[in-house]
């Protein structure tokens, strides 16, 4: 995209980007279908891309095919935080970008104003832990944070802490990109030994998607089914439905109205770039979201103490909820949270947006067979290598940009294996076939395994896991 493209963005009205938008998608099909060089298709895809950022800029909006925009913000409203930066859209709904590296994260901190995940963090959570950092530490997957010296230094004095995460179910089946929040945390509670609440937002996916409300909360007892599988200890771990929990605990809503007394309209525009035609829903939900990271909002496992502080591992783009509770928290005399925060996990097609439940040629679904792995992964794993044989043995793969590796990075224990494979590829000794050879051979058996797990799970665990009730700690 050329400069002088982006600058026009604003000049030009919602519905003319739309109709650019609708074109341009024509033709990247066309060039899809007709087998088009993989250069071309590439320069077509990051137009499409930045047209989208440019749409989103303009009207508000997710580019929907086939859903022309609504009204527009009138000019002024602010947007979210994403729109701010040229080529990145990070927003809680939306991932994209037009750099196939994917997004870039050293611009994402300065932006939301958290800090680097520097060595000397790792070096000391190693210290206090007595453990070896997870993987995902030592790799950068969860690269940013906000206090994470002031948990350390708390646990340090004997003080206890809990985590919360969680889940928006917006369909059945989860896909591997969900499951890093829950593996990262699982390790979290197992090397701190501390509480962990887990919220499912039941509510919001059936404000922002066309879902009943009873697919909503089903899609939640499913979701809620894999992540017990991840081997959550049920003496440990609360599991709750908004739909469920808001009307059992007193402690919870008086902590979500408190929340809704102390942000303005104006404010959540901002920081959420919503609407006058978004309805009431999206607005007040942003409080619900922030609730959990109060320990009053859990009175049967906390006792009612406000001073308990909590650690929040999430994908950065729920920051935006958080930088509001860590505005309001003082305000209404509790702690303000901790957080940890990941990278996205690309799309099978590359970096420049994250998996989608909602595309199934974009993820590896935690319900996929062995067969159906190893097919999409051939077939739409986005490639760092060269056009032909001999260009890529004597120049390489790219491993930045080529997915495979992206996701050996996430989901191969072994650092050696990992640099090995990555040297292979980039010197030219390792072909792409290969390559994807790897990642089959490394997410066939860990999604087999999660499958036998949760056949395991029956109704009766989970009613146990998301029953309100004390766990195994004294407070």
């Amino acid at each position: 995209m050329t400069d002088s493209q982006t600058d026009g963005a604003a000049a030009e009205s919602p519905m003319e980007f739309y109709e650019k938008l609708t074109a341009q998608g024509e033709a990247v099909k066309a060039l899809k279908t007709g087998k088009a060089p993989k250069e071309e298709i590439d320069v077509a895809v990051k137009l499409l891309l930045q047209l989208k950022l440019d749409y989103k800029r303009v009207s508000g909006q997710d580019y929907k095919a086939g859903c022309p925009p609504t009204d527009s913000p009138a000019s002024g409203e602010s947007v979210p935080a994403a729109a701010e930066d040229g080529d990145d859209l990070v927003d809680p709904w939306t991932v994209a970008t037009s750099n196939a590296k994917g997004i870039d994260y050293e611009k994402l901190i300065v932006r939301f104003g958290s800090s680097k995940i520097e060595a000397e963090l790792i070096e000391r959570m190693e210290r206090v832990t007595g453990q070896k950092a997870h993987r995902f530490l030592r790799r950068g997957i969860f690269f940013s944070h906000r206090d994470m010296h002031q948990i350390l230094d708390a646990y340090e004095n004997k003080k206890s802490f809990y985590l919360y995460t969680g889940r928006g179910p917006s369909s059945e089946a989860m896909h591997m990109g969900h499951l890093i929040p829950f593996i990262f945390t699982k390790w979290l509670q197992d090397v701190f030994d501390i509480p962990l609440v887990i919220q499912l937002t039941d509510d919001e996916k059936y404000l922002w998607k066309d879902l009943t409300l009873e697919d909503c909360h089903r899609y939640a007892v499913e979701n809620a089914k894999d992540i017990i599988a991840c081997g959550f200890d049920v003496n440990k771990t609360f599991i709750f439905s908004d739909l469920d929990y808001m009307g059992m605990s007193s402690g919870f809503y008086r902590n979500v109205v408190k929340i809704q007394k102390h942000v303005t309209f104006n404010q959540v525009k901002g920081i959420f770039g919503f609407t006058d035609s978004d309805c009431i829903g999206k607005i007040s939900f942003p409080a619900i979201q922030a609730a959990p990271s109060f320990s009053t909002s859990f009175p049967q496992i906390f006792n009612g103490r406000k001073d308990i502080q909590c650690l929040i591992p999430c994908a950065i783009d729920q920051d935006p909820y958080f930088r509001m509770t860590r505005d309001v928290a003082p305000r209404i005399g509790y702690p303000k949270p901790a957080l940890l925060h990941s990278t996205f996990f690309p799309a099978l097609q590359g970096a420049q947006t994250k998996m989608s439940a909602s595309d199934p040629n974009s993820s590896i679904f935690l319900t996929d067979t062995a067969k159906q792995i190893k097919n999409k992964i051939n077939k739409h794993a986005f490639s760092g290598g060269r056009d032909t044989v001999e260009e890529h043995r004597k120049h390489g793969g790219d491993a930045d940009v080529d997915v495979s590796f992206m996701y050996l990075t996430t989901f191969l224990e072994d650092d050696e294996k990992l640099e090995q494979i990555r040297q292979d590829y980039t010197s030219g000794a390792l072909l792409t076939g290969e390559l994807k050879k790897c990642l089959i051979e490394t997410l066939q058996p860990m999604i087999t395994q999660h499958q036998e797990r949760r056949k395991q799970v029956t109704d009766e665990t989970v009613k146990q896991f998301m029953t309100p009730r004390k766990l195994d700690f004294h407070f």
